[in-house]
């Protein structure tokens, strides 16, 4: 085996699969950056973007460790630290339920918190019509979910 090394680069296919992965995780980065920051502007200073992720996995009603871990596809510890995090902050609380697990809701303040994340969700749809036909987001949306669902089946 050779141990010289080659200046050539290897050649890279060109894949539009890459690039929708990179196009639409800094779409979702950014919506996050944007949502904390105008969320932290109105007085909810500790929220970030992946406490934003956390909390948008969650339902109104009883959540559970284990669904939730599912659904991210984290630990059951990662999730059990995270709601220990954001109990602490006053968004989350756990109540003892008949079961053995313990189930984790929404406190009054973390239900404002996602009431205004909505909100600030809103003006930025207002924002973006003023840029894109809202026929157009509709139909990218269409398609995104169309994608999914081959991605599903694999």
């Amino acid at each position: 085996m050779s141990t010289r090394f080659t200046n050539e680069a290897p050649s890279m296919a060109g894949s539009n699969t890459l690039q929708l992965f990179l196009e639409t995780a800094q779409i979702n980065l950014l919506i996050s950056k944007y949502l904390a920051n105008t969320l932290s502007e109105r007085g909810y200073h500790s929220v970030t973007p992946a406490m934003l992720q956390f909390l948008s996995a969650l339902e109104c009603g009883a959540n559970y460790a284990s669904e939730i871990a599912r659904q991210l596809g984290v630990s059951r510890q990662m999730v059990r630290k995270t709601v220990k995090e954001l109990s602490q902050a006053g968004y989350l609380q756990q109540i003892q339920s008949p079961k053995r697990q313990k189930q984790i809701r929404f406190t009054a303040e973390g239900e404002a918190l996602i009431a205004e994340a909505r909100e600030i969700l809103v003006q930025l749809d207002q924002n973006l019509f003023q840029e894109i036909d809202k026929n157009s987001i509709q139909k990218t949306l269409e398609q995104l979910r169309t994608i999914q669902a081959v991605l599903q089946e694999d």
